[in-house]
């Protein structure tokens, strides 16, 4: 009986470890530039153009299902829409970016009451993965519905199939680490959506999965007078890559000894900065970031508010919680851990470490790829965690030099 068992095991084990590998193979490709195949050329031909009136008129194009589902039976508003940053006309050019937002009905019901003016709205943006588009994160990861139970705004900047063949963000390039590239359009379509629909800039979060939580922590770290916390899911380490392969190699290893450096480095170089409150999840089982980074980055960003952590006389170091799993229930979940570093009384750094989970957002839709259907809930953990948190809003002269 336990040769049956110790066989089968093995069994399994190896089954395992080759869908860790093929995913970390098809990963590791999706990091490389795609190269377009050249054809040969083809003929100019002719073709007729039928006059005005017999021109038949085109149709709108039908929503995707991700979609649709992303904003289904939510009486908010889900628009899709089209950023540009103008270029100088002599070193860069002009930058389109789509994007999705969600404006919850709570808030035009708020506005519509003549005795009592409408607070301004809280922005939460959402930066999805690779081989993921906007819908397909905002439909997974239930966002939009947690944001009209709360009341706030969600912002999902797509990258466009052009720049990138699997929408990955490139987040390991050393542009975009100092804050240039997409970081800067991103900073760009937050301040214009803030000022378009009246949002509140004080309380402005920035979230991500994979390689979106890599970009976010760029964007939060480039943009600490705009970004009042960040949320990471499944992220690499900071601020240590430059090109794909080294990219692959801290996804998979870390980062050795030179993240502490990087931190060290960032921290030496904004002396004024005012602290980035930080949630990070991560699944202990991904084999595709490995969790190695999540020690890592958090490690990185304790460094980073180091002047703004508190720690008690009686205790050193985080404070570490278990949650117990949860089979059964509406809401089962996985057992996790939390390590919370305070600046006094507000958790200002917190890690959790999710048992059982893979490259997957947590309590997610399971009928979406990178999507764990058992808890924790990393949506409303991320909402929980930025609920606690405001910039200090920024003077206008400063606001109006700063980049």
């Amino acid at each position: 009986m336990s040769k049956s068992l110790s066989s089968l095991w093995l069994k399994s084990m190896r089954r395992v470890s080759k869908v860790q590998q093929a995913e970390g193979l098809r990963l590791f490709k999706s990091l490389l530039p795609k190269a377009v195949p050249a054809g040969r050329p083809r003929k100019p031909q002719l073709k007729l153009v039928k006059p005005a009136a017999t021109q038949p008129t085109r149709k709108a194009r039908r929503p995707t299902a991700a979609q649709a589902r992303a904003a289904a039976g939510l009486p908010g508003t889900w628009r899709k829409a089209w950023f540009s940053l103008p270029g100088d006309g002599l070193y860069t050019d002009a930058r389109r970016m789509m994007y999705w937002l969600y404006l919850p009905a709570t808030a035009a019901a708020a506005a519509s009451a003549p005795d009592t003016p409408a607070a301004p709205r809280p922005l939460v943006v959402m930066l999805h993965g690779c081989r993921q588009t906007a819908a397909d994160f905002a439909a997974g990861t239930r966002m939009n519905e947690l944001a009209e139970r709360k009341g706030f705004a969600v912002l999902y900047p797509q990258q466009s199939a052009a720049a990138d063949a699997h929408r990955c963000w490139h987040w390991y390039r050393r542009a975009t680490q100092r804050g240039e590239g997409d970081v800067e359009v991103i900073a760009a379509m937050i301040a214009q959506v803030q000022n378009k629909h009246g949002l509140d800039a004080s309380r402005t979060y920035v979230a991500g999965l994979s390689a979106g939580a890599a970009l976010a922590a760029i964007v939060a770290l480039r943009h600490p007078q705009l970004i009042a916390a960040v949320g990471m899911h499944s992220a690499p380490v900071f601020g240590t890559t430059h090109s794909p392969f080294s990219a692959y190699r801290a996804m998979q290893h870390g980062s050795g000894s030179s993240y502490g450096a990087a931190a060290r480095s960032f921290a030496s170089q904004q002396p004024e900065f005012p602290g980035m409150p930080a949630l990070l999840i991560h699944g202990n089982h991904d084999s595709v970031v490995r969790r190695v980074n999540a020690d890592q980055l958090a490690e990185q960003f304790e460094i980073i508010n180091g002047p703004v952590i508190t720690q008690s006389a009686s205790r050193e170091g985080p404070m570490v919680r278990r949650h117990p799993e949860r089979r059964g229930g509406r809401r089962p979940r996985h057992a996790y851990q939390t390590s919370t570093w305070y600046a006094g009384r507000k958790p200002q750094l917190v890690k959790c470490d999710v048992d059982m989970l893979g490259h997957a957002w947590s309590g997610g839709d399971a009928s979406l790829e990178f999507n764990e259907p058992h808890g924790p809930d990393a949506a409303l953990m991320m909402w929980t965690f930025f609920s606690l948190h405001r910039r200090a809003p920024v003077p206008k002269d400063e606001a109006a030099g700063s980049p």
